[in-house]
């Protein structure tokens, strides 16, 4: 006899359907949009330092225009500094607010051929993690580093630990003096040195005009200083910063006391890092067009 054939179930009509269906429908592809696709974003911190803000946005896709708003210079002298240096043994902590200034006393110490080890016996307090890093590459430690990257928070961190103790603060040549007077009224013994200034970049007049008066105007303009807000009014000038060259253009500034220079100034921060870092401020700024 014959077998007869039997039919297949309806579970298995159903998958052999699916499976054609599967077959036939093309793979959708993930999207290749950056976030920041599109957009055309001014950084000006000095040349030397723009580098990772720049790759950063790059990497979201957006289009860099660096125009500096401040350089970096050595000061008149480092008298003070060597002075310090050389007596640092006087001193139970230091303080340090920038890479630039770690970048300074390290190169003072090389050339005034004083090993790394000369400072092993200080407590050293980084305001933010930028500068943390700058100073455990050299082959120190930090003690302290606050929660939030502005002056008042190292205060804050520091205050109940300097009574009776002395302070070095290496910094730049203009600096707000939360630091110095709040610690000193902590008990603690201050001592400020300048390590750098940030003077204007007249140089940067010129294209910071044209980028702002050009067919593609920028979408954004970062402000990572009091000191690049300051110099940002100076190379526009007042008449031009006020007269609504900068409508439509979004100011984003890396912390509280940035925004309240642009406060003063008369402008208004739109976008504000929440973590007060290079890599905190462009994930606000993703933020900030994700959501428009």
């Amino acid at each position: 006899m014959s077998q007869m054939r039997q039919k297949p179930l309806r579970s298995q009509v159903k998958a052999s359907s699916a499976v054609r269906k599967s077959r036939s429908k093309p793979a959708t592809k993930p999207s290749t949009t950056k976030p920041l696709s599109g957009r055309r974003i001014v950084i000006g911190r000095a040349k030397a330092q723009s580098g990772a803000l720049a790759k950063l946005l790059r990497e979201k896709g957006a289009t860099v225009l660096a125009v500096p708003f401040i350089e970096i210079r050595k000061p008149r002298s480092f008298k003070p500094l060597d002075s310090a240096l050389k007596e640092i043994h006087e001193y139970d902590w230091l303080v340090l607010t920038s890479v630039n200034g770690v970048e300074a006393l390290f190169e003072r110490l090389a050339k005034l051929k004083l090993e790394i080890g000369w400072l092993a016996h200080l407590r050293i307090a980084a305001i933010g993690p930028a500068t943390k890093a700058a100073i455990e590459k050299r082959g120190l430690d930090v003690s302290v580093v606050p929660k939030q990257y502005v002056a008042e928070s190292v205060v804050e961190a520091l205050k109940s630990q300097v009574e009776g103790r002395h302070i070095l603060l290496v910094r730049a040549k203009v600096a707000r003096d939360v630091i110095p007077n709040e610690l000193r009224k902590a008990g603690a013994a201050v001592e400020v040195v300048e390590a750098y200034e940030t003077v204007l970049p007249k140089r940067s007049k010129a294209q910071l005009q044209t980028a702002l008066k050009g067919k593609k105007r920028p979408d954004v303009i970062t402000f990572t200083s009091s000191s690049t807000a300051k110099n940002f009014v100076d190379l526009i000038g007042a008449k031009a910063a006020y007269s609504g060259l900068l409508d439509g253009v979004k100011l984003a500034s890396i912390g509280p006391v940035t925004t309240e220079t642009l406060n003063q100034l008369g402008f208004k921060a739109h976008i504000q890092a929440k973590e007060y870092t290079i890599p905190g401020l462009v994930e606000t700024i993703e933020k900030h067009f994700a959501g428009s």
